[in-house]
C-alpha cells in the first residue's frame, strides 16, 4: 500500500464526509414524510409555527424574506400571525429545502410552479440524475437484467469502505509535539513583584 501524504489524507477525509453526507441524505429522501398535525385554529403564533415545522424561529424569519408567498399578518403589537395555510406553505418549503434537498432557489421555483398550475400533483421530485450515482447505476443495472447478487455484492462494497471511512474519520489525528514556552525569570532588585514609584 501507498503512503498517505497528510495533504491526500486531508483531502480523502473530505470525500468521505461528503460521500457520508450524501448517502444519509438519501436516506432521510427515502423514508415516508411525516406530515405533523396542524391544530384547527384561526392564528398560530412563530412559536407554534417552529415546533409545528420542526425549525427554528429564526429560519421562519430567514423564509419571509426568501419566498413572497409567505408573508404572515402581524398584529398591533407587532407579533406574526400565521394563518393555516401560512402554516402549510412553511411545512412545503421544508419538504422541499430539507427532505427532497432543494436549494432555496430552486425551492422558490417549485412553489411558483405549484401556484402557477395548482392541478392536485404531488410536489415535484428531483430528476434521477441529481441522485447518487451508486443509486442511479444500481437502478441501470437491475434494468439491464443484471442480477440483484450482483448489486447486493456492490452494495456491502460500498458499505466495507464506508466502514473503513468511518473508523478514520473516529481515529484522532496526531499533533505534533508542543514545544514548551521557556519562562525568563527577571532579577528582582527590590524583592517585589511591584516597582516603586
Amino acid at each position: 500500500m501507498w503512503p498517505i501524504l497528510p495533504l491526500e489524507q486531508g483531502f480523502r477525509r473530505s470525500c468521505a464526509v461528503l460521500l457520508v453526507f450524501s448517502m444519509a441524505m438519501q436516506l432521510t429522501r427515502n423514508r415516508a414524510p411525516d406530515s405533523p398535525v396542524i391544530p384547527d385554529r384561526l392564528y398560530f403564533r412563530i412559536g407554534d409555527v417552529a415546533r409545528i415545522c420542526g425549525v427554528e424561529t429564526y429560519v421562519l424569519r430567514f423564509w419571509e424574506t426568501q419566498f413572497p408567498q409567505l408573508k404572515p399578518n402581524k398584529s398591533g403589537t407587532g407579533q406574526r400571525l400565521y394563518r393555516r395555510n401560512d402554516v402549510e406553505l412553511a411545512l412545503k418549503i421544508k419538504h422541499l429545502v430539507h427532505t427532497e434537498g432543494y436549494t432555496l432557489l430552486g425551492a422558490k421555483q417549485a412553489l411558483e410552479q405549484l401556484h402557477r398550475n395548482p392541478s392536485p400533483q404531488p410536489v415535484p421530485t428531483r430528476e434521477p440524475q441529481s441522485r447518487l450515482p451508486l443509486l442511479v447505476a444500481g437502478a441501470a443495472q437491475l434494468a439491464s437484467g443484471q442480477s440483484r447478487d450482483d448489486l447486493a455484492a456492490t452494495i456491502a462494497h460500498a458499505r466495507a469502505e464506508l466502514r473503513e471511512i468511518a473508523s478514520l474519520l473516529a481515529s484522532p489525528e496526531p499533533q505534533p509535539p508542543r514545544r514548551r514556552a521557556r519562562v525568563a525569570t527577571m532579577p528582582s532588585q527590590t524583592g517585589s513583584l511591584f516597582p516603586p514609584d
